[in-house]
C-alpha cells in the first residue's frame, strides 16, 4: 500500500498529526503497538470509559475520550497491534501484525512513538517484585489491577505522584513514599515565575505532594536505595543521615523519569543533539518537526521531553510540516498563526523547566556486581573492565560483553553503558556515542520476514 504520510504511533502526538493530515486532505496510515489509540497517557480509555478506574485516573486521562474519538472520525488507515522492526529510504515501512509481515510505503513518515522510562540500575533492580511506576500504570490502566502486599513507591518526578494519588484514590494502600530527587536549588527555584503561566499544573503537583504528606508516608533525603531478597523482593534499604534503614517490601515501584524513544531516529541516521541537564539525546528537528533527514518527521516526546498537551501540539504543527513537505497548496505559515501553536506550545511547556531543572537524572555511581545489561546479564563491573581493554566506544564494548545485542536493542542498558564508558575514560557523557542501531529494530521472527511478498529487499 501507498500512502502520503505514515504515522508511528497512536499516542497524543500521532493523533493530533494524523487528524490534521486527514482534514488537509491526504492519506494517512496510523502504525501502532498498541490495540487501542491513546499511547501511554491515555491508554485504555475507550474502554475504561465505564470503569471505575475511568474517575480515578483524573481531568487530564479523561480527556483521551473526546481525543480518541475525532481520531476515528478522520477517515484514517488506522493499524493497531502491529509492530515496526524496519524503515528503508523510500520511505518503506516494513510491519508485523497476527504473526505476518508487510511493507507500505509513504513519501513521508511521521514517528510519534514517545517516550520511556529511564532505566536506572540499583542493587536488586532485576528482582521479581520490583518494577518501573509506568508499568505498575500499564497494569491499571489495561485491566484495572493493582499492587497488594507492602508497596512502596521510589522515584523522582509527576508520574511516581500522580500513580500514588490513582492509586489511593482506588482504595490502594502505600507502605511508603521515597522521593529520591534532590533538594531544589536556588537555580532551580528560578523557573518558578514561568511555571506559572500553567497555574492548573503546577498547583496539581502540589496537590499530590501534599496528599502525600498528610498520609505520612513521605520519605526524602535518601540514597543508595537497594532491594534485596532470595527469588523474590522481601526487603528494602536506604541511607539517611548517617543511618541504614530496612523495611518489608513485597512490590517496589521506581521511577527517574523519562527519556524520548531514539532508536528509530538513530537507525535512520538522524542528527542527534545531547541534553545535559536530563542526560538524554533527541533527534535535532527543525520548526516543523522534521529531521536531518528530508521525509522524516517527529512529533511528541519522541523529539524531546514536553508532556501530553505539548505532545499535541506538536503533532499539529508536524502534521502542517508534512503538508507543507507534500506541497498540496496550504498556507501552513497562516494556519499555524491561526491555530496560535505557537503560544499553545509555550503554554503547554511552561512548567518543562522547572521540572526538568528539580528532577535531574541520579548520579550515583553503579555499583560493580550490579546488573546493566538484563538481556545479557552483563554488570557494571564487567562493562569497566572491557571499557578499561578498549577505546572509549559503545561498540567495543559491545562486542566484549554482548551488551545491547539482547531483545531490547539497547532501550534498557544503553545510557548506562554510554555513562560507565565515560567515567572509565574520564570523558563528559555526550562525548561518548550511543549504541549504533541496526535493524530489525524490534525482534521478529524469520517466519514473519518469510511472509513478505513483493517486496525488493
Amino acid at each position: 500500500m501507498n500512502y502520503d504520510v505514515v504515522v508511528i504511533g497512536a499516542g497524543p502526538a500521532g493523533m493530533a498529526a494524523a487528524v490534521k493530515l486527514a482534514k488537509l486532505g491526504t492519506s494517512v496510515c496510523v502504525v501502532d503497538e498498541q490495540p487501542a489509540p491513546g499511547g501511554q497517557i491515555w491508554r485504555g480509555v475507550e474502554r475504561n470509559a465505564t470503569s471505575p478506574v475511568f474517575n480515578a485516573l483524573g481531568e487530564d486521562y479523561q480527556k483521551g475520550s473526546s481525543a480518541t474519538a475525532a481520531f476515528h472520525a478522520a477517515g484514517i488507515d488506522y493499524q493497531p497491534s502491529a509492530q515496526v522492526w524496519q524503515i528503508e529510504d523510500g520511505w518503506k515501512v516494513f510491519l508485523t501484525a497476527e504473526g505476518k509481515s508487510r511493507c507500505i510505503t509513504a513519501k513521508a513518515v511521521l514517528l510519534a512513538n514517545g517516550a520511556q522510562e529511564r532505566p536506572v540500575p540499583f542493587a536488586g533492580w532485576t528482582l521479581p517484585g520490583v518494577m518501573t511506576v509506568g508499568a505498575a500504570q500499564i497494569l491499571l490502566k489495561s485491566g484495572g489491577m493493582l499492587p497488594e502486599g507492602d508497596v512502596w513507591i521510589a522515584g523522582a518526578g509527576p508520574l511516581p505522584l500522580l500513580y500514588a494519588t490513582q492509586l489511593l484514590e482506588l482504595g490502594g494502600k502505600v507502605a511508603g513514599y521515597i522521593d529520591t530527587s534532590q533538594k531544589p536549588s536556588l537555580k532551580a527555584l528560578s523557573h518558578l515565575p514561568a511555571a506559572w503561566r500553567d497555574f492548573p499544573g503546577l498547583m496539581k503537583g502540589l496537590r499530590w505532594t501534599w496528599k502525600l504528606r498528610r498520609s505520612g508516608k513521605l520519605i526524602r533525603d535518601i540514597h543508595n536505595l537497594r532491594a534485596t531478597g532470595e527469588g523474590q523482593l522481601y526487603q528494602i534499604e536506604w541511607e539517611s543521615k548517617g543511618n541504614t534503614h530496612k523495611r518489608g517490601a513485597g512490590v517496589l515501584l521506581v521511577h527517574e523519569g523519562v527519556v524520548p524513544r531514539v532508536h528509530e531516529t538513530m537507525a535512520l541516521g538522524c542528527d542527534h543533539d545531547w541534553n545535559d541537564q536530563q542526560k538524554y539525546f533527541a533527534p535535532r528537528t527543525n520548526e516543523w518537526g522534521e529531521t536531518s533527514r528530508k521525509g522524516i518527521f517527529v512529533a511528541g516526546d519522541a523529539g524531546g521531553i514536553g508532556g501530553w498537551k505539548a505532545a499535541i501540539v506538536s503533532g499539529e504543527i508536524a502534521g502542517l510540516g508534512i503538508a507543507r513537505f507534500l506541497n498540496i497548496g496550504i498556507d501552513a505559515e497562516k494556519l499555524r498563526r491561526d491555530a496560535a501553536l505557537d503560544d499553545r506550545r509555550k503554554r503547554a511547556t511552561a512548567l518543562r523547566p522547572l521540572l526538568d531543572a528539580l528532577y535531574t537524572p541520579p548520579q550515583t555511581p553503579i555499583a560493580d556486581d550490579v546488573v546493566v545489561c538484563r538481556c545479557e546479564e552483563v554488570s557494571a563491573g564487567r562493562i569497566r573492565e572491557a571499557a578499561r581493554a578498549s577505546a572509549p566506544d559503545v561498540g567495543a564494548v559491545k562486542a566484549a560483553t554482548r551488551c545491547g545485542m539482547g531483545p531490547c536493542q539497547g532501550r534498557q542498558c544503553g545510557y548506562s553503558v554510554q555513562a560507565l564508558v565515560a567515567e572509565v575514560n574520564n570523558l563528559p557523557v555526550e562525548d561518548v556515542r550511543f549504541f549504533n542501531i541496526r535493524p530489525p529494530l524490534k525482534p521478529v521472527t524469520l517466519g514473519e520476514i518469510a511472509t513478505l511478498q513483493d517486496v525488493e529487499l
